[in-house]
C-alpha cells in the first residue's frame, strides 16, 4: 500500500505541478475558430494543468502582435498577417505554434458576396466581372486578404482592376445591403447573416482557389516559451484537449451532432459573441486540426504574396517563423487523434 501511494503521488506530480495556478495570458478575436479554447477553459482543461487563463479580446489579430513581441501577452489567437512577419524579420521573438484553423475543401470561413442584383441584371456572372467593381476586404496583409489574389489570378485580373474598400468583415453586411459596395469577401458568421439578411449571393468560396489555406494559429510570445517552457507545453496540451472535445461533436460533414454537439453550441453560445444558438449552427466551422498540425504550404503561398505586394520589410522564411516543438509533445503526450 506504501509503495502504491508513493507511486500515485509521483504520477499526480508528474501531471499537475504544485503550488499556485499559474497564469497565462490569452489574445483572441472571438471567432467561431476560438472554439478550442472556449472549450478548454470551459471544461476545466486549463484548470487540469494548474493554469488560470485570462481570456483578452481584441478587435483584430494584427494588434495583438505589439504586445506578444513585448511579452505583455503570452498566448495569441489569431490569423498570420505580414505584420508577424515583419515583427520575426526585425528578431521579435514571436512564433506559430500549432494550427488554430485552416478552410479545406467543403468547410470554408471565406466567401465572397455579390450582390444579387448585380447577379440578376447579369452584370456578374464570372469572377472575370469583378473588373471595375467595388470590393469590401479586410485590411491588406492578413491571411483572408490572400484571397483576394488568388480569385483575381483566377480570373485573369489585375489587383488594380478592382476598386478595394477596406473594412471589418460585420461592416461588409451593411455595406452590401446600402450598395455601397458591390462584392465582399466576407467571413463567418458574417457570411450567413449576409446570406438570411437578402440581398445577396454567395459566388466563390476560399478553397476553390486554396484547396486547404492555413488561415489562424496559435501564436506564443517568445518570453512565455523561454522563461517556462513546461507552462508552454502543458498550455498546449490543454488546448488540444479542447480542440478534440470540439472535433468528437461533429458529424463526418463537419455539423454539430448529437448530445455533446449541443454543449459545444452552448459553449459557443456562452463564449462567443452571438447569444442565439441558431446562429452557431447555420454554418459550418472551418476545419480545427486536433493534432495542431499548421498546412506550410499555403503558409508559404501567403508569405509570398505578402512579399510580391512589398509588404514584407526583410527577408524572412516559414522555418524561423514557426515553432513546433510544443505542439510535437502535447501530441506524444496525449497520442494521435482518434475520435471518440
Amino acid at each position: 500500500m506504501l509503495r502504491f501511494v508513493i507511486a500515485l503521488a509521483a504520477a499526480l506530480a508528474a501531471c499537475v505541478p504544485a503550488g499556485a495556478q499559474s497564469k497565462v495570458t490569452i489574445g483572441l478575436t472571438n471567432s467561431a475558430t476560438d472554439v478550442g479554447l472556449w472549450v478548454a477553459q470551459k471544461k476545466g482543461f486549463f484548470r487540469d494543468e494548474n493554469i488560470n487563463a485570462e481570456l483578452i479580446s481584441f478587435d483584430s489579430a494584427a494588434r495583438m502582435i505589439a504586445v506578444l513581441g513585448a511579452g505583455d501577452l503570452d498566448v495569441a489567437a489569431g490569423g498570420h498577417s505580414a505584420g508577424f512577419f515583419n515583427a520575426v524579420a526585425r528578431g521579435i521573438d514571436v512564433r506559430i505554434v500549432s494550427d488554430k484553423s485552416r478552410n479545406v475543401t467543403g468547410r470554408s470561413s471565406i466567401r465572397l458576396l455579390v450582390r444579387k442584383d448585380l447577379v440578376d441584371s447579369g452584370r456578374y456572372k464570372t469572377l472575370a466581372d469583378l473588373k471595375g467593381m467595388k470590393l469590401a476586404e479586410s485590411a491588406p496583409g492578413g491571411s483572408a486578404w490572400t484571397v483576394v489574389f488568388k480569385l483575381l489570378e483566377k480570373a485573369g485580373l489585375k489587383y488594380d482592376d478592382i476598386d478595394h474598400v477596406f473594412m471589418n468583415f460585420p461592416q461588409m453586411t451593411v455595406a452590401l445591403q446600402n450598395k455601397a459596395v458591390d462584392a465582399a469577401l466576407a467571413v463567418e458568421p458574417a457570411v450567413t447573416q449576409a446570406l438570411r439578411g437578402g440581398g445577396v449571393v454567395a459566388a466563390a468560396n476560399d478553397y476553390d482557389v486554396y484547396p486547404v489555406h492555413q488561415i489562424s494559429e496559435i501564436l506564443y510570445s517568445g518570453k512565455f516559451a523561454k522563461t517556462d517552457p513546461a507552462l508552454a507545453r502543458r498550455f498546449m496540451r490543454a488546448f488540444l484537449r479542447g480542440v478534440r472535445y470540439h472535433n468528437d461533436a461533429l458529424d463526418e460533414k463537419g455539423a454539430f451532432a448529437g448530445a455533446r454537439g449541443d454543449e459545444i453550441v452552448s459553449i459557443l453560445t456562452e463564449f462567443g459573441p452571438f447569444k442565439d444558438p441558431a446562429v452557431w449552427r447555420s454554418f459550418i466551422l472551418s476545419y480545427c486540426d486536433p493534432d495542431g498540425t499548421l498546412h506550410i504550404p499555403s503558409l508559404q503561398e501567403d508569405l509570398d504574396i505578402f512579399v510580391s505586394q512589398k509588404l514584407i520589410e526583410n527577408p524572412v522564411t516559414i522555418a524561423q517563423s514557426i515553432d513546433t516543438s510544443f505542439v510535437d509533445w502535447a501530441v506524444k503526450e496525449l497520442g494521435p487523434y482518434k475520435k471518440n
